[in-house]
């Protein structure tokens, strides 16, 4: 291996190492809104549980709730201290899928001796009164490069993450006990950390524009952990 080949595998292997640690996981999330005429005038929210056997006290359930109720304070929703004082209730329901197995493949260049780069002859002549003999070494310098490739299969584990967030109106509930709905936004995201916990703020951060809004289609979105908008539903500073 020549001096300067040993020197870019140097340089390339001290590029990874140092990436490494300001690489953030990135993710695709997929935002579908609709809403009802007049949504916009209906703010004053209750955030219930939309899973079935999931109380509103679940701890996990609180922790989700949490990074809604600030989603929704940032684009001028209020939470009501009371059912009666309510316009509208929120019902929140989130989860996960079984983990799915995907098998890839993808070729590796493979690296060997593909002639010769030069060559250098040494040599002697001896004389013997009328006579002369010659006698000499060629040596040859290798080229390398790349000399075929090799195919490799892989296999990739990904999840299915959601979240939806339905809106009623709650005064139309209370004067005839009907449920209308005035909105519903639906989040979603296939990848592949199965930490729900972990993707969560993310589903949230990506879709809290829209919430009460109608989309028309579905929207995607790119994230990574390390986004503002991220930091911002996690409650914390930059």
């Amino acid at each position: 291996m020549t001096i300067k080949i040993r020197f870019l595998l140097v340089i390339i292997a001290v590029t990874l190492l140092t990436g490494c640690a300001t690489i953030h996981q990135q993710y695709n999330v997929n935002v579908d809104s609709i809403n009802a005429p007049q949504t916009e005038f209906k703010t004053k929210y209750l955030l219930l549980s939309g899973i079935k056997d999931v109380r509103e006290d679940d701890l996990q359930f609180r922790e989700y709730a949490g990074y809604v109720d600030r989603a929704l304070a940032m684009i001028g929703y209020t939470k009501a201290m009371s059912f009666d004082e309510a316009e509208i209730a929120v019902y929140l329901s989130y989860g996960i899928g079984d983990p799915e197995s995907h098998t890839y493949s993808y070729s590796v260049p493979t690296w060997g001796q593909t002639g010769v780069s030069s060559s250098t002859t040494y040599g002697t002549v001896n004389v013997y009164g009328n006579t002369a003999s010659y006698s000499g070494t060629t040596t040859y310098t290798p080229q390398y490069g790349v000399t075929g490739s090799r195919t490799h299969v892989g296999t990739i584990i990904t999840y299915f993450r959601y979240m939806i967030l339905n809106a009623i109106d709650l005064e139309k509930y209370r004067e005839t006990e009907e449920k209308q709905q005035l909105w519903k936004t639906t989040v979603t995201s296939t990848g592949a950390s199965g930490d729900l916990r972990r993707v969560f703020p993310i589903l949230v951060a990506a879709a809290k524009e829209y919430f009460g809004t109608n989309t028309e289609e579905k929207v995607r979105i790119l994230l990574y952990e390390n986004d503002e908008r991220v930091i911002e539903i996690k409650g914390l500073e930059k």
